[in-house]
């Protein structure tokens, strides 16, 4: 396990011979060192990968199960120089019985066997003819060749502190897993050598069982099936290799390949220990039985500068385009959902928007928009106000007014120009002084027109404000920070622009070219005075950085638990070729430094619905004293600095 908390584990696939073991013994080595060159610390090999899982009635023959010990040790003497642990499938004897085993070794000895619990006897599968079942071997020992190993279902395996624990086939098929009890126990690592056959539709059943045992295990999960060699008798074995992590599919074998197959992926123990820790359901059973743990020590190993995973740059947003489809779909209706409730409960038809031409209130408009029309309500009751300023563009003011215009609500401009003007006189401030009192006035005077509006109208006030400018603290606190109810507050900016764009293709026609544009304008409060060409002269993203690295910060740094100095190095690989390092440390301590100094809004900030896995609201996911120090979190930053 590295530093930043990856376990490189890997799944090979061999081509076996049919009951010839010293030549499945032979391409066991040569996986094993492949995978070792490849930087994996464990790696594991299908079911009966040492006899091959179609020999029958020949599993019956001393011959082929002592060829089988032979060949195990054989692989366990040629790989004791490798810096990796082995799981290897094998046939073995206990007390006059044939188990279907997994054998963990490593260094040149067997730590210890685990049987197989749950013997299938059904369809095409006839393992009780050969085999017994281990689901009551606990705390034994088993004699392989010259050596005795730990044999049972309760073992335990730790590697480089982590620990890891084993099943076998059927066993993740059964209602209650074997694997369901070791994650309880620890292990963090889930690994199942299986000899699955094929079926037409078997397939998409199998990914789904893998990565959503991932998910309640919260546990990463290794899955290595039979593959060519197999007899083809009366099955095929296509050689499935699947590596999940707490509901991700992260690799996955070719079926059918005629070769044979390495399967490599990096697993995040820190990111599945800060699960296990904020999951408080995620606790042993009380008199569950106890696990043995067997510790291994192994050198260190090759390891690639960069981790066999991919990094999403937007972990917010769906690479996949239907995926994103779905996704903003459902973030929608969320966001509807919650306000049709809201207008509901106190009895209101009408509500107050204030529209700036920006994303962020162009969403807010939307989902009133379908609000109302999911409840029946006259689009005529929704108060859309655009209030030009100082900053105010063209381009910008043309685009709110014609939204507006097209989406059928009641559309009032109140120019704020001369209330501020007042105001700067009324407090001495020199309208020159283009200091946060003079942006923050003509914030708070907006929010003081449709506060004041909503209470003339009998409405209440949607909130325009998103996820990512509460993080930041990009708001003006009792101006755009307060509404009556925020639709926004738990999305994030990277995933606003996709709901505007999905939305401009859903309504199509002017509306859908409005949109676009609006989509295609620059980020910016327009707080300050348009350029000499009217262009707009604040554009956010110069100021407090690029969103999509904030975003990726805030994923990480809080729906993930890492620390500053892995969020760092993660986001070098996901933007590589796009923010060289120098630039992402520097927006990565500016986000750090506002995320704790920008508390006491969040504190204080109006009710609105949870739409997806961060939430910042201090009635639900995130709790945090206004007056936490970033102290350790800049330290950490800082000791990044001797790295380059």
């Amino acid at each position: 396990m590295d530093r930043y908390g990856f376990l490189k584990v890997a799944a090979a696939v061999p081509r076996v011979t049919v009951a010839d073991c010293r030549s499945n013994a032979e391409r066991i080595v040569a996986l094993a060192q492949h995978a070792a060159r490849r930087g994996a610390e464990i790696v594991t090999f299908p079911e009966l990968a040492v006899t091959g899982y179609t020999c029958g009635d020949l599993f019956l023959q001393s011959t082929l199960l002592d060829a089988a010990e032979r060949a195990l040790m054989q692989i366990v003497h040629e790989t004791r120089k490798l810096p990796l642990a082995l799981i290897v499938g094998a046939p073995l004897r206990h007390e006059g019985k044939l188990y279907n085993c997994a054998v963990v070794a490593a260094r040149g000895r067997i730590l210890g066997a685990v049987p197989k619990c749950h013997i299938p006897n059904y369809g095409e599968f006839y393992e009780a003819r050969w085999f017994d079942s281990g689901a009551e071997l606990r705390g034994e020992t088993l004699r392989v060749g010259d050596t005795e190993a730990d044999f049972g279902r309760d073992l335990l395996f730790a590697v480089h502190g982590a620990e890891f624990g084993v099943e076998l086939c059927e066993d993740l098929w059964s209602a209650a897993p074997p694997s369901t009890q070791l994650a309880l126990s620890g292990a963090k690592v889930l690994f199942n050598l299986s000899a699955s056959p094929e079926a037409a539709g078997k397939h998409d059943y199998l990914r789904d069982l893998v990565r959503l045992h991932s998910a309640r295990t919260l546990a990463a999960y290794v899955y290595c099936s039979a593959g060519a060699g197999e007899s083809s008798t009366d099955l095929v074995f296509a050689g499935n290799a699947l590596i999940a992590e707490n509901g991700t599919l992260l690799r996955e074998s070719e079926r059918f390949a005629d070769d044979e197959q390495l399967v490599v992926a990096d697993v995040d123990l820190e990111r599945l220990d800060h699960e296990r820790r904020r999951t408080t359901t995620f606790r042993p059973e009380e008199g569950a039985p106890e696990t043995t743990v067997v510790e291994l020590e192994l050198p260190e190993g090759l390891r690639s500068d960069r981790p066999d995973r991919e990094v999403d740059p937007h972990p917010f947003v769906p690479a996949d385009d239907a995926r994103r489809g779905e996704r903003c779909a459902e973030v929608v209706a969320i966001q509807c959902c919650g306000l049709a409730q809201r207008l509901r409960h106190t009895g209101c038809r009408r509500a107050v928007v204030g529209i700036s031409g920006g994303l962020d209130s162009t969403l807010a408009l939307l989902v009133t928009v379908r609000t109302f029309d999911r409840l029946g309500l006259d689009r005529r009751g929704i108060v859309g106000i655009t209030m030009p300023g100082f900053g105010t563009t063209d381009r910008t003011h043309r685009n709110a007014v014609e939204l507006m215009h097209e989406l059928g609500v009641t559309a009032r401009e109140i120019p704020i120009g001369k209330a501020c003007e007042q105001h700067f006189a009324d407090i001495g401030l020199d309208p020159s002084d283009r200091s946060a009192a003079y942006e923050n006035a003509q914030a708070r005077e907006r929010t003081q027109i449709l506060m004041d509006v909503a209470n003339m109208e009998g409405g209440v006030v949607i909130g325009t404000g998103d996820l990512s400018e509460l993080t930041l603290g990009w708001a003006t606190y009792n101006g755009d920070q307060m509404s009556m109810y925020g639709v926004n507050a738990s999305v994030p900016k990277t995933l606003v622009r996709h709901l505007v764009e999905w939305a401009a293709e859903e309504a199509g026609g002017r509306t859908r070219e409005i949109l676009r544009d609006i989509c295609a304008t620059p980020v910016s409060p327009e707080l300050l005075p348009a350029d000499e060409a009217g262009d707009i002269a604040q554009r956010t993203e110069d100021l407090v950085g690029p969103y999509e690295l904030h975003d990726f910060f805030l994923y990480h740094l809080l729906r993930s638990g890492f620390g500053p100095a892995k969020v760092l190095r993660l986001a070098e690989i996901a933007f590589r070729g796009r923010y060289d390092r120098k630039t992402i440390r520097h927006w990565l301590e500016t986000f750090c430094r506002r995320f704790f100094a920008q508390q006491f809004k969040r504190s204080a900030m109006p009710d609105g619905p949870k739409t997806g896995s961060v939430s910042l609201s201090p009635r639900g996911d995130w709790r945090m004293p206004s007056d936490a120090s970033a102290a350790a979190w800049l330290a950490q930053l800082d000791e990044t600095d001797t790295e380059e």
